[in-house]
């Protein structure tokens, strides 16, 4: 399969950047379109309330006015017909006055030209009120007369007239302030439909180039899948003929190893034939010598009675052993030979009752070394070929009861637990250990590691290996030296041939 360049690790790293961008600027959108719409939504809130001050401060004004004309009612009924209710009314009209003065002074604190429009008004009020109670003592006392009355209506017209002229011009001045904040609230109200809008249009504008890219992206993204699926037609063909040609090689190769150990055996039979016949041979012979020293010493050499009792035994021994190794390595070649040729059979396996089984096996050799076996009982049941996986279990738990460390007591435990659709068994240890470096080199063929103190030709975990192999699966090793081993034997759950399935 084409490995990603270069040029599309920095179009896809360029496609990051771009979407990231968008995002933040939406975000940044958002974000903006939000503070200036809380802005505009305090000012506008701001201006409200200075809208309602400045309606209570009008509506104070003209309760001062109103007052006034309360005030100036209440004594001209007096005059007409000395009513003590009239005195009432007028006493009630003068509070008004003066609560309302104080209203508009209070809310007019923060206007220096109110405030000094506020001791005009209260002078004139006062004069004002000095005026009427003066006319309404005057009439009580019988000294007015109808010109007299309308002396003092002339009198108190001229102060009312003045505190008239007073409350317009606050008024007026109210109405100034009032119309300088309508138009602050409308701009505020515009900034907030303004900030509305430009959110609005640059989300619209993110989402945009948002959809656009990730469109041509997705454009590309299809056009790479429909390259990639092509190429993976192309590399299952390819590995498919690999495949083809890789077991065609195996083949020849086992072909060559049984053939080539078949025509081995022949000469090696008459090699141990003929050292057999020597060795009959070698008996007489050391009779003859023994029969010549006895009868005629002087026929006798040191280097004949050397050669008939000491080297040519010696010799015939070291044949001997050479060709019985040899026999083995052969019978070795020949078993891996046939089992990488034997068709593959699976069947349910209970793997608990096959692993006791090659423990019962080993019984008395673990019985003589004092180690214990234990197999757990859940261990995950296979779908594989029987005389494989018996191998494979015989040969890592043989191997584990044979190589114990001495002076401690052996403990083989046997685990294993399901992983997807593939099961893990592992054979455990307390022996002696495999060197690190050796981890490998105990999985070659002919090769062993460590003290060769046990019977063997280094081929066991080779041909455990092979097994695996065949089967779809592997073996991983686990160990220091002085601290046990720990293979771990993956397998699929199902034996599907050339491939797995779920189970």
């Amino acid at each position: 399969m084409k490995a990603p360049t270069l040029f599309s690790l920095n179009k896809d790293k360029h496609f990051g950047q771009i979407v990231i961008a968008f995002v933040s600027l939406g975000f940044l959108a958002i974000f903006a379109a939000g503070l200036a719409s809380a802005l505009a939504v305090q000012r506008n809130r701001e201006h409200t309330i200075w809208l309602v001050h400045t309606y209570e401060v009008e509506r104070g004004i003209s309760r001062v006015d109103a007052a006034v004309q309360g005030m100036r009612f209440a004594r001209r009924g007096y005059l007409l017909d000395r009513r003590h209710g009239l005195r009432v009314e007028y006493a009630q009209a003068r509070g008004d006055l003066a609560k309302a003065i104080g209203q508009v002074d209070a809310l007019t604190r923060d206007n220096q030209r109110q405030q000094a429009l506020i001791p005009q008004l209260k002078w004139l009020s006062g004069q004002l009120d000095t005026r009427l109670l003066f006319t309404m003592a005057q009439a009580d006392a019988g000294h007015i007369t109808g010109v007299g009355q309308r002396s003092g209506d002339a009198g108190s017209a001229n102060f009312g007239q003045r505190i008239r002229q007073v409350t317009a011009r606050m008024f007026a001045e109210e109405q100034r302030l009032l119309g300088e904040r309508l138009v602050a609230q409308q701009t505020s109200i515009h900034l907030f439909f303004w900030a509305l809008a430009i959110g609005g249009v640059l989300l619209v504008l993110v989402a945009i180039g948002s959809v656009a890219t990730i469109r041509r992206y997705t454009f590309n993204l299809m056009q790479s899948r429909d390259e990639l699926r092509l190429l993976n037609e192309d590399l299952e063909g390819a590995v498919r003929v690999r495949t083809i040609d890789l077991q065609r090689a195996n083949d020849e190769i086992q072909r060559f190893a049984y053939i080539v150990s078949h025509d081995l055996r022949s000469p090696l039979v008459n090699v141990m034939g003929f050292t057999s016949e020597l060795d009959a041979a070698a008996t007489p012979l050391r009779t003859l010598i023994d029969r010549a020293e006895v009868e005629a010493p002087g026929l006798v050499t040191e280097e004949a009675r050397v050669a008939a009792r000491e080297d040519l035994p010696e010799a015939i021994g070291f044949i001997r052993t050479s060709t019985q190794k040899m026999d083995r390595l052969i019978n070795a070649i020949l078993r891996l030979s046939r089992e990488g040729r034997r068709t593959i059979t699976p069947e349910a396996l209970d793997m608990a009752a096959m692993f006791q089984g090659v423990a019962d096996t080993l019984r008395h050799r673990t019985d003589e070394v004092g180690a214990i076996v234990t197999i757990a009982e859940d261990l995950p049941h296979l779908v594989s070929d029987r005389v494989a996986v018996e191998q494979i279990a015989s040969n890592l738990v043989e191997n584990a009861v044979k190589y114990l460390q001495p002076g401690r007591p052996g403990l083989v435990e046997v685990t294993g637990r399901r992983q997807g659709v593939r099961v893990l068994y592992q054979i455990k240890d307390n022996g002696r250990g495999i060197d690190p470096k050796d981890h490998e080199r105990v999985f070659d063929l002919f090769r062993r590691s460590g003290v060769q103190d046990q019977p063997g030709e280094g081929i066991g975990l080779a041909h455990v290996r092979a097994l695996a192999y065949r089967l779809g699966g592997t073996i991983t090793l686990s160990s220091r030296l002085g601290e046990g081993a720990v293979f771990e034997v993956n397998l699929p759950a199902i034996f599907a041939g050339t491939g797995e399935k779920d189970a």
